[in-house]
């Protein structure tokens, strides 16, 4: 990994967003020039080296000397090619669920030794590229073992092959993210009648089975819960192990999940914290005799991201104040559509990017989308805001800006990575242009204007 120094000298993180924003009304990235775009979406490239850091001393303070760990970013946090290169970078793999996560994964140079394949629907092609890469795959299914089963057969791989397991430990407070239901649709529900036996059989069939994983946590889901189901994995991989005779199983990928706070700038729960966890449910876990998997996607990124839109309008409804801005629903579409499971806060500034301060008014931050629900935050009690105004959304670097909505063709936003010096000087970098027209025509078959007539 290449040698970082300045990152720890450089101010804290909601030191170093204040100066991002101001720097970059400064350098023209956003603000009210003409020509100067209305939305910009930046990454604090110290955040995200800190969190990596943060994740592989937690667990490299954990194992047993020499336990193999891989920690595979999941891609589908932050698509982002120089992304997943820093990460990279910082010692982690990928976690892909299909080929376009895998070609952005093999664009930023992760090799295939330290890559990932999950998916619910694989197709064979898909995992018969994965065998020939020598990609780790997770089975999540009987039938795709059956399919596994054919091409181990016609072609021999070095690829470290495993199965999918729901644990069936219940849900957090988020439904439609819970992974560990009694009826999830991800794995082999390990409570359901007959499935245990099934998996210690399937495993002594195929020698080449090595490994167990499991994926029990996301946004909502409490720590014990999701030490619980690693607790379960663990005693599958031992009763496995048993029945064989031999160390069959030699690696638990544990998957990732770990919340992340939206509440405050503050990061909780910490990969210490996780840790922690692990070692009070499952402490065989760091023993040394299995190596280890992680798939940790949000916690990595999400507090290192910010959105920033410029003021456009703003309007007087039925008593409320409401200010017309450029992020929405094509950005926070989780928040738009689900807004109790995913608040975000709103962060005013004024149009020279100087934190707004001011008597609060309650206001609806509303994005250009058009439909009455495109909102950011309803009544929210916030400085008066006025046109050429700033408005920044923080803890939006996963699973925000970078998993776009193309609501009314809306495009991409730019997005650029920030560092700053010691002095408080903040220099960018680009990531991801912004999306142009012909890019938008392009993607809605321009290119066959004819073709039904």
């Amino acid at each position: 990994m290449a040698a970082e120094t300045h990152a720890m000298d450089a101010p804290d993180a909601t030191t170093r967003r204040d100066l991002a924003v101001r720097a970059a009304v400064e350098q023209g990235l956003v603000g009210g020039a003409e020509g100067t775009p209305p939305l910009v979406c930046l990454l604090d490239v110290a955040g995200i080296r800190a969190s990596a850091a943060a994740l592989t001393g937690a667990f490299a303070a954990a194992v047993a000397p020499g336990t193999p760990v891989l920690h595979a970013f999941a891609v589908k946090a932050c698509p982002l090619v120089p992304v997943l290169r820093l990460l990279a970078d910082r010692g982690l793999g990928c976690e892909v669920a299909g080929p376009g996560e895998l070609a952005l994964a093999r664009a930023a140079g992760v090799v295939p030794e330290r890559t990932v394949l999950d998916s619910p629907a694989k197709t064979v092609a898909e995992l018969r590229e994965a065998l020939a890469l020598g990609i780790a795959v997770n089975a999540d299914n009987r039938q795709e073992l059956d399919r596994l089963d054919a091409l181990v057969a016609g072609a021999p791989t070095r690829s470290p092959i495993g199965v999918r397991i729901n644990p069936q430990t219940g849900a957090g407070t988020i439904d439609a993210l819970s992974t560990a239901t009694a009826t999830s649709k991800f794995g082999i529900a390990l409570r359901d009648p007959g499935a245990r036996e099934w998996l210690v059989r399937a495993y002594a069939d195929r020698p080449w089975l090595t490994r167990l994983h499991i994926h029990s946590g996301s946004q909502g889901v409490p720590l014990s819960l999701i030490a619980e189901g690693v607790r379960d994995l663990h005693a599958l991989a031992e009763e496995i192990n048993a029945a064989a005779g031999r160390r069959q199983v030699d690696t638990l990928d544990i998957g990732g999940g770990l919340p992340v706070n939206f509440a405050s700038d503050a990061e909780a729960p910490t990969y210490a914290q996780y840790v922690a966890a692990l070692r009070e449910a499952v402490p065989a876990l760091f023993d040394g005799r299995y190596g280890l998997v992680t798939e940790f996607g949000r916690s990595l990124l999400a507090k290192h991201g910010l959105a920033l839109s410029r003021v456009e309008y703003t309007k007087t409804t039925g008593g409320r104040r409401i200010a017309l801005t450029h992020a929405g629903v094509q950005l926070a579409t989780r928040t738009v559509y689900a807004p109790a499971a995913w608040p975000l806060r709103i962060l005013p500034y004024d149009a020279k990017g100087t934190p707004k301060t001011g008597p609060p008014v309650p206001q609806d931050i509303a994005g250009p989308a058009c439909f009455a629900g495109d909102l950011l935050a309803t009544a929210r009690d916030l400085p008066e805001l006025a046109p050429g105004d700033l408005i920044a959304v923080p803890d939006t670097g996963a699973y925000f800006f970078t998993a776009h909505y193309g609501y009314n063709s809306l495009p991409r936003p730019p997005v650029h990575g920030f560092r700053t010096t010691p002095a408080g000087e903040t220099r960018f970098t680009p990531i991801r242009p912004v999306q142009p027209p012909a890019s938008l025509v392009a993607e809605a078959g321009g290119c066959f204007r004819d073709a039904l007539l």
